[in-house]
């Protein structure tokens, strides 16, 4: 009989993970693969240096230094639990996991109790890996203190959310804070080609095409669990569909469309379909296109395009093609980077949506920026002359006798608040960079601009 792709060679000794639960051929595919020690966790470099305190807490030699709690920070599929499961399989370790969605006070005082018997008695150190930590109050918390800050337990603790927005401060103090990063694309075509050829993974009864590959890549977004997920379910229908398994069995890109129910993007987050959907959204954006506009947004968010990239975009779209013409345009524009920086996909997608929609229908004007490029070419080109004396510092002792700040007119005590006195360098007076246009906000700007220039030009200034 022919084996099938997820039976398991030998039933009757499935693995087991830190945790004691079994991680056998009927166990998810991203469960199989988890990691067994440190320096098969993908990723994360950063934060799995030499003498890091994640590689202390894993059983590496730390000399006289202790383990410290910590606490992960990042986006799913990110590796927080992983790491936390091969922590658990250091020397004299009991690892012990709580999720913050069932847990309550009564359970964390219970573990922090048991942990200290170990302590005292077995001379064993528990950790504690609490999953999604934001969820837990105040008061739950509050709880954890005595066993974090006497180290009766060493806590792992997981968070998709700002830890500066979510936990309390003590927790935050006794913990050393950990940021993981979405994975790039080489680490998950890395731990692809992993899971598909090793005996805890599909054992080399499949094989995946170039560009299966890069339609999971692409898919995943950075989530190793999330690309494992879609390796397996395409697996299955490659297999399904075979008619000779004498062989490994190609896994295709229909495979992958056919298995997730998700057309393969034609988008290279490096080559040239990153530039021309981009430059697609942004002159959507400049021409007053919202469904076109937001047909791109969902095209880079579904291809796995950085959001943080789609936000700076936005940023300066804001004052570059908007500008005064309606100055809330940018205050949008910030406020949904700081959401994406916050909260992340998939929430965030509504933020930038909400963005491109402001920004799309907002009245244009390229005012703000041939100001600032026409002022800073007359820079470039020499137009830098002396700053006039009565606006230079007088603050300092001998400034006065070089006439400095002398015949200045304070606005405040002049009618309409506007001195006509010059401010520019001889070289630029009557320079006018800003233009406002008849547009949104520009209008009634425009209009004061003119009765302000014009009170300045009083007495020649202009």
């Amino acid at each position: 009989m022919t084996q099938s792709l997820f039976d398991s060679d030998d039933e009757s000794s499935p693995e087991e993970s830190a945790s004691g639960r079994s991680t056998g051929p009927r166990s998810p595919l991203a469960v199989r693969m988890r990691p067994r020690t440190v320096d098969e966790i993908v990723g994360q470099e950063h934060a799995l240096k030499p003498g890091s305190p994640l590689r202390v807490l894993a059983g590496e030699d730390a000399g006289p230094a202790g383990p410290s709690s910590v606490i992960l920070w990042g986006p799913p599929g990110t590796g927080k639990t992983t790491i936390a499961h091969v922590i658990a399989r250091g020397s004299s370790r009991k690892f012990t996991e709580l999720s913050a969605v069932t847990a309550g006070v009564k359970d964390v005082r219970a573990v922090i109790n048991q942990a200290l018997n170990d302590r005292d008695l077995r001379g064993i150190t528990t950790v504690l890996f609490l999953d999604e930590i934001h969820r837990f109050t105040k008061a739950q918390q509050d709880a954890l203190l005595p066993g974090v800050e006497n180290r009766w337990v060493v806590l792992v603790a997981a968070t998709t959310e700002n830890p500066s927005f979510s936990v309390i401060s003590p927790l935050l103090s006794r913990s050393i804070l950990v940021t993981l990063k979405p994975l790039d694309n080489e680490a998950i075509s890395g731990l692809l080609d992993r899971a598909v050829s090793e005996e805890r993974g599909l054992r080399d009864q499949v094989s995946l095409s170039d560009a299966a590959r890069r339609h999971l890549v692409e898919l995943c977004g950075g989530d190793a669990r999330r690309a494992l997920t879609a390796l397996e379910a395409a697996a299955a229908v490659a297999y399904g569909e075979a008619t000779d398994r004498s062989g490994a069995v190609e896994i295709t890109e229909k495979h992958t469309e056919e298995a997730l129910d998700k057309a393969a993007l034609r988008y290279d987050k490096g080559g040239d379909q990153h530039y021309d959907v981009i430059s697609a959204f942004i002159k959507s954006i400049r021409g007053s296109d919202v469904d076109a506009a937001l047909h791109y947004l969902a095209r880079m968010i579904e291809a796995g395009e950085d959001p943080r990239f789609i936000a700076r975009r936005l940023v300066v779209h804001a004052s570059e093609d908007i500008g005064m013409a309606d100055p809330t345009a940018l205050q949008t524009a910030v406020a949904a980077a700081q959401a994406v920086q916050l909260i992340g996909l998939p929430e965030a997608r509504i933020n930038l949506a909400q963005a491109v929609i402001h920004l799309a229908t907002a009245p244009k004007s390229n005012a703000v920026i041939t100001a600032i490029d026409e002022a800073m070419g007359d820079v470039r080109s020499g137009k830098a002359g002396l700053v006039p004396p009565h606006l230079r510092d007088a603050h300092y002792p001998g400034a006065a006798q070089h006439g400095h700040g002398k015949g200045y007119v304070y606005p405040h005590s002049v009618s309409h608040a506007v001195a006509a006195q010059q401010y520019a360098p001889d070289e630029l007076v009557g320079r006018e960079y800003y233009r406002p246009t008849e547009y949104g906000s520009e209008k009634p700007l425009r209009q004061r601009l003119g009765i302000i220039r014009r009170i300045l030009g009083t007495f020649g200034v202009k």
